[in-house]
């Protein structure tokens, strides 16, 4: 009796351990140690070398099959003394990036915040926000962003994809995008 418990339970714990992996399967892990920050991405995506034409981007990677798919992490400057919470609310940082965006003429873009919300890691906090954007051709994307703070350094991971796509890659999205986490 005792055995027959015992290969239950190993079984149960097969099968839980076989979903978990499930959930991050087609994922690789990206370690930056010189910034002290790391994430997974969908397996198929390359690394794009855009550090001399934007500032602040730090690194982005693009789908091979679907081009118009990518991520970033841009890293900007912020008061040392400064922590995300100063910085406002998720939806007063969210609200904030797409007024920039919207008063930006260069981008003749109009974004609209869907959700913003907190969510802590190893005590720290991180700002999820989601845009869908509609570009000048009428065309649209959705955008997923996670935002934090430390060291006087407010980092953004971003990751999009077009409207039509978002259905398909939206669980897988939103799993990178919280995948995003400091060292």
């Amino acid at each position: 009796m005792l055995k027959s418990f015992i290969s239950i339970v190993l079984v149960i714990i097969t099968f839980t351990l076989s979903s978990c992996s499930s959930a991050l399967s087609g994922l690789q892990s990206y370690v930056d140690i010189n910034d002290g920050y790391q994430f997974l991405y969908p397996n198929g995506w390359m690394s794009v070398d855009v550090k001399t034409v934007t500032e602040g981007i730090d690194i982005v990677y693009r789908d091979f099959i679907e081009p118009s798919e990518n991520l970033s992490v841009i890293i900007s400057k912020v008061d040392p003394n400064k922590n995300l919470a100063d910085l406002g609310t998720p939806t007063d940082v969210g609200y904030r990036f797409m007024t920039m965006v919207n008063e930006n003429s260069n981008h003749q873009r109009e974004t609209e915040l869907v959700s913003a919300e907190k969510r802590q890691q190893k005590l720290q906090d991180y700002y999820l926000l989601e845009y869908r954007v509609k570009l000048s051709d009428n065309q649209y994307r959705h955008n997923l962003a996670s935002v934090t703070t430390k060291n006087g350094k407010l980092y953004t991971f971003n990751i999009s994809t077009t409207e039509s796509r978002w259905q398909k890659v939206e669980d897988l999205f939103k799993t990178v995008t919280k995948s995003f986490s400091l060292s």
